[in-house]
Order: structure tokens, then sequence, then C-alpha cells
């Protein structure tokens, strides 16, 4: 019996140590797997550089754009008598020295001289009209026609066409073109323009005639001219005369002529005599008129 229970306590110890190697090995811990997450390789970008945008560059506005234009005193020597005449050179002449100007020729009035035009206030209002951009910049030139009627020398219709308007074109920077070129006078001034106008179509694409001077005795030969004129180098031609004006009735023959003979024009009738009064209150209608054509054809 103590044998047996001896045999049972060696096989219990046997057992238990060896149950508990077996349950060792049977609950071994649980192993937890903790994701790790790997970040993609950076990838190449392209990084765009602007390039640098050049600078602006503004041009800086001529200071004489906003002065008065110049008026100059000349001579031309060669003629009998000398053929003297203002001038009016537009602003920034002198500066921009590759531009070339329009031409207008204005004649003054019997008794009277080379300024009588400038008095009247044609350079401010050239000026003004060439400031606010309403006219192209022009030269005006103002001939003296004291010696008319000399009787030596070459007369003032011979100096003008024939010596003072070659003398500007190559002393001044002007545009020849006809349509360019413009002719206009008062009183004695208009009874040159219908002449020496009419008489040289091809010269002068505008005539004013600001209460012209026209004999009675002229109106036949003024006819023939008109009539040599094809109508196509008919230049442009306007005519104002004040309603008390001693050269009315004149004036009126004039008018039938023109009308008679298909010539496109306009007549102005205001109030009015025969006056550096009348004339001065309607100046500036009469540049802006010369102007026109210009701003019509630039």
């Amino acid at each position: 019996m103590r044998r047996m229970m001896n045999r049972q306590a060696i096989s219990i110890m046997i057992f238990f140590p060896l149950l508990l190697l077996i349950s060792a090995c049977s609950s071994s811990p649980e192993i937890t797997l903790t994701p790790t997450f790997t970040s993609p390789p950076p990838t190449a970008t392209s990084t765009f550089t602007p390039s640098p945008i050049p600078p602006t560059f503004t041009p800086t506005p001529l200071g004489c754009l906003t002065q008065p234009g110049e008026i100059k005193a000349d001579v031309l020597s060669t003629t009998n008598p000398p053929q003297e005449f203002l001038i009016y050179l537009p602003p920034c002449y002198t500066e921009l020295t590759d531009k070339t100007y329009p031409v207008l020729y204005l004649l003054h009035g019997q008794t009277y001289n080379q300024d009588q035009w400038v008095r009247l206030g044609v350079p401010q209002i050239a000026d003004r009209l060439i400031h606010s951009g309403e006219s192209i910049p022009f030269i005006i030139v103002f001939p003296d026609d004291r010696f008319w009627n000399l009787p030596a020398g070459a007369g003032f219709g011979d100096r003008l066409i024939n010596h003072l308007i070659p003398y500007i074109d190559s002393n001044y920077r002007t545009m020849t073109e006809t349509q360019y070129r413009s002719l206009g006078g008062l009183s004695r001034g208009g009874g040159w323009t219908i002449q020496l106008g009419l008489q040289n179509p091809t010269l002068f694409g505008s005539l004013g005639l600001h209460s012209p001077a026209i004999f009675k005795d002229d109106s036949a030969s003024i006819e023939k001219v008109i009539q040599n004129i094809p109508e196509e180098s008919r230049p442009r031609l306007w005519m104002d005369v004040g309603d008390n004006d001693r050269e009315l009735e004149s004036i009126l023959v004039f008018e039938e002529i023109l009308t008679r003979n298909g010539y496109i024009h306009e007549t102005h009738f205001y109030a009015g005599a025969h006056s550096e009064e009348y004339w001065s209150a309607h100046v500036e209608e009469y540049i802006r008129w010369y102007v026109q054509a210009w701003i019509e054809n630039p």
C-alpha cells in the first residue's frame, strides 16, 4: 500500500511539471502587429518662376506742347521790292524736327500791313485749336502787300506765287501737297485770293474770301477762269459778308457767277459792316473752316 502511494506521488510529481510546461507553451503571449505606414518617396515638382516684366517707359510729354506758337518776322530779299512777311510756327516746331505742316496764307486788307491778322487774334486761335486737339499743328504766313501797285518790280501776285511760296517750302518744313496749302484774305486780300487762287487751282486746296473787294469789271474774266477749271480741281471755297458791307453788291454778283457755273461753295451772310470789328467776331469760324480740310485728310 505504501509502495502504491509512493508510486502515485512520483507520478504526480512528474505529471504536474509536465502539465505546467505544456500550459506555458500553449498560453504564449499574443503578439500585436502595429501597421507601419511608409510615405511614398517625394516626387519631383517643377517650380514656375515668372520672367520679370520689363519696365514700361512712359514718354515724358514735351513741355512745348502746352506752349504758344512762335511768330517770326522774315523777308525774301531776292524780290523787288523785298517781300516782307510774318510767320506763325506751331508749338514744338523747333523740337519736332522731322515733322511737316500744312500752310495757311492770310492776306491783309488795303491800308493795313502783315500784322492785321495777328491783331485779330489768329495766332491765339491757332494755339487753342492745336492744344485742344481740334486741329493738327499748322503754319500760317502773313505776307505784306503794301507795294502791290508799284509800277516797277514784281507785282504782289508774282511775288507770292513765284517767289514767296517756293521760299516757304524750301526754308520751312511744309506739306507741299495741294490740299495742305490754303489761301485766304479779307477786303482787298480777299480780292487777291479770288484772282490768285482761281488762276492757280493746283496750288491751293482751299480759298477763303472774307468781305472780298471784287471789282464788277472783273466779273466776265473771273467767270471765264472758273469755267476753265475742271470740277475735280476746284478748291474748296468759303465766302462771307456783312449785311451792311460796302462790298455787298459786288459779292452778290460773284455769288451768282459761282452758282451759275456749278461751283460748290458756301456763302455766309452776317450782320455787320466792312470793318475789323466784323472780322474779329468771325475770325475763329474762318480758322476752323480752313483746318477742317486737314482734319478730314490727315
